[in-house]
């Protein structure tokens, strides 16, 4: 056994039981709360759309979690796996963390509230949600990263998420450090998701964050149990996860390294566009040299790892356009901006953006790091040419959105489906989160008419 590593799945799980709200930075409670009410508002208008319907529709469970955006109740576990769906329906939640954090965590904290009798302050809430953003990351780092990872073929969401929502879920439930372990050893055996709907836009992805969701809440309630999990799990052993799901990148050392110091959730971004991350730079970039004039033109050169994942030219469906750029950058020449709405079934079907996709040329270049952003060429009109390249896109904690664009993203996804008292209470409640002595107070706030639509977003 390898010595080093088991010392560092011990510190990993003494962390998460020994942390405290008092060692988080203000900067990162403050980011916390951020990414809960962009995370809240994404769900609520998630419940609208046919994969969170669907899951609604298959189960049949009772009990006290709510279902975001409606006014069921159903069993916690299943309530994450339905929130967390819902939460990544629209491709509008935050990324950077495992990579879409706040899908996975937030769910499984919340419905981890209805298993515990005892009140669950705000503070102890956020806390929570932090650690779950941490070890997700921290999971993915040991894994090689973003790139090494996914381009294996998983999908981190899912694969690494589920940790992060067994460690929230396990500090909300009370576990000790030993508990804690037994949690993660479970969420390894629960990991999984690959990338597979990339190539027919299947609606596969939205399942993950439910799924990762539900499974990590599953791992601590088992572990709470007594229900022993595997103890050696990121050891270099047969069966171990990075030997397993990352045999040729791990860095386990990754798991520990500026622990306590280095919040993960600084790292994280919040989307004003409703599509691939990976598709954001070269959006800011167009919409920048749409300011020179009318456009005839437009050539991106971009990494092929980015080309492999998005360049689809025939998108079938709301999930393949959000994840194709020549879609994306020709829905901004048709329409101004890549909000949901240029995304949905009336936007696909715009003949002025099947005509505009034909003027998109993308060059993938092997020059390029896999998560390089690309460069954007536009060729005007009247013959004249630019070129951007947007290092930092919108949405980059190094460039957030302020104050005023997270609260009109917010209110715009969330108002109609809770209404707009109850739209402007839940931001306040989220923005002021600690100070709640009960944080189901937030619960409650959630509830909705999601399933009084006659369609669903498409």
């Amino acid at each position: 056994m390898n010595k080093r590593e088991h010392f560092l799945s011990e510190r990993l799980a003494n962390f998460i039981a020994d942390s405290s709200f008092d060692d988080l930075p203000p900067e990162v409670v403050e980011k916390a709360k951020r990414h809960l009410l962009d995370t809240l508002g994404a769900a609520l208008a998630g419940a609208r759309t046919e994969p969170a319907r669907v899951a609604r529709s298959v189960m049949d469970s009772t009990g006290d979690a709510i279902l975001w955006g409606t006014s069921q109740r159903t069993h916690a576990r299943d309530a994450a796996f339905i929130n967390g769906i819902a939460a990544h329906a629209l491709e509008l939640d935050d990324s950077g963390g495992c990579d879409h954090s706040g899908a996975v965590v937030v769910p499984a904290v919340f419905a981890a509230l209805n298993r515990v009798e005892r009140p669950v302050s705000g503070r102890e809430l956020l806390h929570a949600i932090v650690l779950g953003y941490d070890i997700a990351r921290r999971v993915l780092e040991a894994c090689g990263g973003y790139s090494a990872h996914n381009g294996r073929g998983w999908h981190s969401t899912m694969t690494c998420g589920v940790f992060g929502a067994a460690a929230a879920s396990a500090r909300v439930l009370g576990l000790d450090a030993r508990g804690i372990g037994a949690a993660l050893g479970h969420a390894a055996s629960f990991a999984g998701g690959l990338w597979g709907f990339i190539h027919d836009g299947s609606q596969t992805k939205r399942l993950h964050s439910g799924r990762a969701a539900e499974g990590g809440l599953t791992a601590a309630l088992l572990a709470a149990q007594g229900m022993s999990g595997a103890s050696r799990v990121f050891e270099d052993v047969w069966g171990g996860f990075l030997r397993t799901f990352a045999p040729d990148s791990a860095s386990p050392e990754a798991l520990v390294a500026e622990l306590g110091a280095n919040w993960k959730i600084m790292r994280c971004s919040i989307k004003p566009h409703a599509c691939c991350r990976s598709i954001h730079s070269a959006l800011d970039a167009l919409i920048e040299l749409t300011k020179g004039g009318s456009v005839a033109q437009v050539r991106v050169k971009l990494s092929e790892f980015v080309h492999g994942m998005c360049g689809d030219r025939e998108p079938v469906n709301l999930a393949s356009a959000q994840m194709s750029m020549p879609y994306a950058l020709a829905a901004v020449l048709v329409f101004g901006h890549a909000g949901i709405e240029a995304f949905v079934g009336r936007a696909r079907g715009d003949e002025r953006v099947a005509s505009m996709m034909q003027r998109i040329v993308l060059e993938p270049d092997a020059s390029l790091a896999d998560l390089d952003e690309p460069e954007v060429t536009v060729t005007y009109v009247d013959g004249t040419v630019r070129s951007l390249r947007a290092t930092i896109p919108l949405g980059d904690p190094r460039r957030p959105l302020d104050d005023t664009q997270l609260l009109t993203k917010y209110r715009s996804l969330a108002a109609d489906v809770i209404g707009h008292d109850a739209t402007g209470s839940l931001a306040h409640a989220v923005l002021s989160v600690e100070e709640w002595t009960d944080a189901k107070v937030l619960e409650r706030l959630l509830v909705g008419h999601a399933r009084s639509y006659e369609s669903e977003i498409s």
